[in-house]
């Protein structure tokens, strides 16, 4: 094609776009959303379509952004519904009860914003996250297991965490995770997290690999590695010198929850 016509045509075209929304098409629950158990958080994505019967292109992507918070919001309670609190009981179960429901849906409602993508089509798409730490203080139960110890009160173990190999039990991540001795005795729950610390944080982390549980910064630089013995559930049972181990650990490693597991 001639250099001079090529020009004309891209002049006509005018400046370059955003390309069209990528879910265009598809089934909106391949991005709903996904639970990420080693930042501990809950994401979903949001997508809004302009009103075409706005008056201006500004009002349209005003009315976008406000559908795809709509939108968003539902992704994240249909998430966090299927979350499971222990291996037989999941957030939506729990969410039977008004009480429950009323306080889980608070804490969805203030998720975070993370990335918003504009289109050519005045569309809005928006990426947000809420901490499991909340949704996991919502659907407590009762207080069972040991309370916080004291932090300040050093530990016979220089351990600054608690890596748990869990693989090969067929563990599935939970919210309230346990640790048992083989009597069946609570080791570790989150009722043996500080206050403050359950504000921020769900008792563990979930990893996929012991490198990065044992390199992931909330284990600190020494964390202490541990095989499990057996599951229960979303429990881990740990053999009797193990369950020693645990009990010489600085009381601040179980009481900020610097538990880390590899299922």
């Amino acid at each position: 094609m001639h250099p001079v016509f090529m020009s004309l045509l891209l002049i006509a075209a005018g400046p370059e776009k955003p390309a069209a929304r990528p879910d265009a098409g598809s089934p909106s629950s391949a991005r709903a959303g996904s639970v990420d158990w080693q930042e501990q958080v809950l994401k979903a994505t949001g997508s809004g379509a302009p009103d075409m019967r706005s008056l201006s292109p500004a009002q349209a992507r005003l009315g976008a952004e406000n559908a795809a918070k709509l939108d968003a919001l539902r992704n994240l309670l249909a998430q966090a519904k299927g979350i499971r609190i222990t291996a037989d009981r999941t957030v939506g179960e729990a969410m039977a009860q008004d009480e429950v429901k009323g306080r889980v849906e608070g804490v969805v409602k203030g998720y975070r914003i993370v990335k918003k993508r504009y289109y050519s089509d005045q569309g809005v798409e928006m990426d947000v996250e809420v901490p499991l730490a909340g949704i996991a203080q919502a659907v407590a139960g009762p207080s069972e297991g040991p309370p916080a110890g004291d932090p300040s009160r050093p530990g016979g173990s220089r351990a600054t965490g608690v890596v748990i190999d869990a693989r090969g039990l067929g563990l599935q991540p939970a919210l309230a995770p346990r640790l048992l001795d083989e009597s069946g005795k609570v080791l570790y729950s989150a009722d043996s997290l500080s206050d403050a610390t359950r504000k921020e944080s769900a008792p563990a982390r979930y990893f996929k690999t012991l490198e990065l549980a044992t390199k992931a910064t909330p284990m600190g630089t020494s964390p202490l590695l541990i095989k499990a013995s057996k599951a229960k559930g979303s429990d881990l049972v740990l053999g009797a010198a193990d369950a020693r181990q645990l009990a010489d650990l600085p009381p601040a490693v179980l009481a900020e929850g610097r538990v880390g597991i590899v299922p």
